[in-house]
């Protein structure tokens, strides 16, 4: 009898295991990074636990020289991952970066560093020719999505929260968020962005973020027969066999409806109107959010996202056109703010400068989109050529 192509590419795997009498890794331990090759398989360990694994320039340095070796071998799979069971990456060290400012006094372009390496590394993981296989197991948010999103493969499971939040600390969804986002269905991209809301478990999977979800109890198991993989051809097959599809109905999917109406609105006040006239709570719950967190950064959001749609970019496209938004970010203070506010004083009332969405004016958002002025803001993004 013919086994099924899943369970066939599985067996293989595990009989594979069971004739080494050991399995051999050779390990490179960094602070931040530890990599562990198998054979054809790359293992990155983000690992830094006590901080979640947020993501920080020594980390995106040690990283980009791995992603352009493994451009050039015969590697067959990248897997992701996250140390300490509570997080795959909680986000970018943003307290840095608003110190290098803020406190060291640094020049734009320094303080700017750290994005501009982070997207390099991003517009990489999106474009390499080996696939990768992000294991998103616990927090995943900010700069932990582009580690992930742009890869082929994302595997969610019951301890996934995934979020976007950074409008609520004056910053808008970058790490290639305006590439990704739009291609989720409908106005999901759009809803996420705006309002930052969580997804939980599977509702990661529905929401179409993962590719695929399987069972929190499974991922140690996955993990070690995906590292036995000999082909890329026998990835698919191994998710297909750890992946569960039975899953109940998504938390957000009483509210699909309302989501596609009110966030595939022309303008953020337009989709502030239109939750207001909802008169459901669950509206009610989001136009509170959206009241508190910047409106200069929902502003840039909804455009940026808008860009994308309207002329078609790339991932390239995508991440030049956030650097030019990150810079003038930089040097508006509106960020600095934020991450004051919510992540070192705590006090969770940011002092906005402008309160309310009417009141930022137009040429505010403009700028952010214009090319950059080479003297004062340093050269356009550009990605590493492989």
């Amino acid at each position: 009898m013919r086994l099924p192509a899943a369970v066939s590419c599985v067996r293989t795997c595990l009989s594979r295991q069971s004739k080494q009498s050991a399995r051999t890794f050779s390990t490179l331990n960094e602070e931040g990074i530890q990599i562990q090759s198998n054979g054809s398989t790359q293992t990155v360990v983000l690992n830094r636990p006590k901080a979640l694994n947020a993501l920080n320039l020594p980390m995106v340095h040690q990283l980009t020289p791995l992603y352009l070796g493994w451009q050039k071998t015969d590697d067959v799979a990248i897997i992701m991952k996250g140390n300490g069971g509570k997080a795959f990456c909680a986000g970018g060290d943003v307290v840095q970066v608003r110190k290098s400012s803020v406190e060291e006094k640094k020049p734009l372009e320094e303080v700017c560093s750290f994005f501009r390496d982070e997207y390099k590394l991003n517009h990489l993981i999106a474009t390499s020719t080996t696939p990768q296989i992000s294991l998103l197991n616990g927090i995943t948010m900010g700069g932990g999505v582009g580690l992930s999103v742009h890869g082929r493969y994302r595997v969610a499971t019951d301890n996934t929260m995934f979020a976007m939040p950074e409008t609520a600390i004056g910053l808008f969804p970058d790490v290639g968020g305006s590439h990704f986002l739009p291609k989720l269905p409908g106005s999901m991209g759009m809803y996420l962005a705006l309002t930052g809301d969580r997804l939980k478990g599977a509702d990661v999977y529905k929401a179409g973020v993962a590719t695929h979800f399987v069972s929190a109890d499974k991922m140690e198991q996955l993990h070690t027969t995906l590292s036995e993989v000999k082909s890329s051809d026998e990835i698919e097959g191994v998710l297909e066999h750890y992946c569960t599809t039975d899953t109940p109905e998504a938390k957000f999917g009483p509210h699909l409806d309302s989501i596609n109406d009110c966030f595939s609105r022309d303008s953020v006040q337009e989709i502030l109107q239109s939750l207001s006239e909802h008169g459901s709570d669950w509206a009610q719950k989001h136009v509170k959010t959206m009241k508190r967190v910047s409106p200069f950064s929902l502003l840039v959001t909804h455009r940026m996202l808008r860009e994308s749609i309207n002329k078609n970019m790339d991932i390239t496209d995508c991440l030049r056109m956030e650097y030019r938004i990150v810079n003038r970010f930089m040097s508006d203070g509106e960020f600095f703010e934020g991450v004051r506010a919510l992540l070192i004083d705590k006090d969770q009332s940011p002092k906005w400068q402008h309160t309310s969405l009417e009141d930022v004016p137009d040429d505010r958002v403009k700028k952010c989109f214009a090319p950059l002025d080479v003297a004062t803001e340093g050269p356009e993004w550009e990605p590493i050529q492989v």
